[in-house]
């Protein structure tokens, strides 16, 4: 499956073409020419390999950059900054191997009971470069010849790469399987204490419902006891309110601001940030 769409450039003043393309749980990508910064909440296991260009990835004040031929591990439930760099000539390329949780089951269910160690430590990393083993270059290695859009794998074929991937990272690191094989079900956390951490994030209701342990239709009966406010309008206003503050009080531009707070297009963030408060964001 081919999938176009666009990103941001790191100047936040104009779109750039991004090309996308998707067989299975695995996605080849390519970002053209100049540096592209997107915030993204990681909502299953990722394994990154980068092919051509830089990749740096943000979690808080932690800054991991991967490198040509390079790969790099994120747990599920981060919240990331990822910035996509060409490098000299080349436009950035990169392989993003993704594992969902029914995947993992069937994996898990799949394998023989004597294959898993009898101690593993609990794995707390969220972000992990991995070394440039051989198993992890001769996957991606293997997948190259798909960047090439007129060559199509088969649905099988990815999937036995996605189980190759899970085995290159349990060989590197006994401790995934404490990660990987992790299906405990979510619990129940503060909605509007997540909320206030994460307004700036692209998250649809179904995403916070579940990254808080609701169902859709607990997480809107949850929200009603503590806000007057619909969800949407209520991240909206948070949204405005923190750009409001940065441009007022920290004396940023507003190109600057709109998209650090949520918003992916300008002029529809100064029609909002009016009609809540009375005046554009330069007046």
């Amino acid at each position: 499956m081919f999938v176009y769409s666009k990103c941001l450039k790191q100047n936040h003043m104009e779109h750039k073409e991004t090309m996308i393309f998707s067989y299975s749980d695995i996605f080849f990508s390519y970002y053209f020419n100049n540096d592209t910064r997107c915030h993204k909440m990681i909502e299953n296991h990722t394994l990154v390999y980068v092919y051509a260009g830089e990749l740096l990835v943000e979690e808080g004040p932690k800054k991991t950059r991967i490198h040509s031929g390079q790969s790099v591990f994120v747990r599920k439930d981060v919240r990331v900054t990822m910035t996509k760099k060409p490098r000299r000539e080349e436009q950035f390329k990169a392989i993003f191997m993704v594992f969902n949780r029914n995947f993992l089951r069937e994996f898990y269910h799949s394998m023989h009971k004597e294959e898993l160690p009898e101690v593993v430590r609990g794995f707390r990393h969220s972000l992990v470069k991995l070394p440039e083993t051989p198993d992890i270059q001769s996957l991606f290695q293997s997948m190259v010849p798909y960047f090439d859009s007129s060559v199509n794998p088969s649905e099988h074929l990815m999937k036995l790469k996605l189980q190759e991937g899970v085995y290159s990272l349990l060989n590197i690191d006994e401790n995934f399987y404490s990660c990987l094989f992790d299906f405990t079900e979510p619990w129940k956390i503060d909605i509007l204490d997540f909320m206030d951490r994460n307004y700036m994030y692209d998250l649809s209701m179904e995403d916070i419902a579940n990254y808080t342990g609701r169902s859709l239709a607990t997480f809107k009966r949850d929200f009603k006891k503590v806000s007057p406010l619909p969800p949407l309008k209520w991240l909206i206003e948070k949204r405005l309110k923190v750009a409001r503050d940065k441009i007022q009080n920290e004396k940023l531009k507003v190109s600057d601001v709109y998209l650090d707070v949520g918003f992916k297009n300008l002029s529809h963030f100064s029609t909002t940030f009016k009609k809540q408060f009375g005046h554009s964001p330069t007046g």
